[in-house]
C-alpha cells in the first residue's frame, strides 16, 4: 500500500496551536494512514469502520475550520465596535457611579477584556454601556 502521498499532505498541512495531550486532524489523519498501512491483508478493515472514520475525519476538520472563521469574525466584530465608538473621542461623557452623576471628557476609545471602554482625559475607564449622556467636547 502506498502512503507517501497522504502523508507528504498531512505534513504539508498548516500547523495549529494544541494543547499538550490533544490530538488533531493531523493526528488523527496520521493515525488512520498507520491502521491502514499495518492491517492484516487477511482481515482488512471493515468497509463501515473505515466509512466511518474518514465522516469522523472530515467532521474535525470542518469544526476547525468553523472555529478558526468564527475566532476571525468576533476579531473583526471587535473592531468594527471600537470604530463604532470613535465619535466619543473628544467629548464630554456622563455616567452614574454609585448614584453619583460622573462626567468626563474621552481621549481614546479601548478594547480591555471583552468590552469596550471610553478612556477619559484623567485616565478612568468607564465602560460605554454604562454611559447615560454625550455631550459635544467644548
Amino acid at each position: 500500500m502506498k502512503t507517501g502521498s497522504v502523508t507528504n499532505a498531512t505534513t504539508s498541512a498548516q500547523q495549529r496551536p494544541q494543547l499538550p495531550g490533544q490530538l488533531g486532524k493531523d493526528d488523527f489523519l496520521k493515525i488512520l494512514v498507520a491502521q491502514l498501512g499495518n492491517q492484516d491483508p487477511m482481515k482488512p478493515m471493515q468497509d463501515t469502520e473505515f466509512i466511518g472514520q474518514m465522516a469522523q475525519f472530515s467532521s474535525l476538520e470542518q469544526m476547525t475550520n468553523m472555529n478558526s472563521s468564527l475566532t476571525q469574525f468576533v476579531n473583526n466584530q471587535m473592531q468594527s465596535s471600537i470604530t463604532d465608538h470613535a465619535h466619543l473621542i473628544g467629548k464630554t461623557v456622563k455616567w452614574k457611579e454609585n448614584e453619583v452623576l460622573s462626567a468626563g471628557k474621552v481621549s481614546a476609545v479601548v478594547y480591555k477584556e471583552g468590552a469596550i471602554l471610553a478612556e477619559l482625559q484623567d485616565g478612568k475607564q468607564v465602560n460605554i454601556s454604562s454611559l447615560e449622556r454625550i455631550e459635544t467636547g467644548e
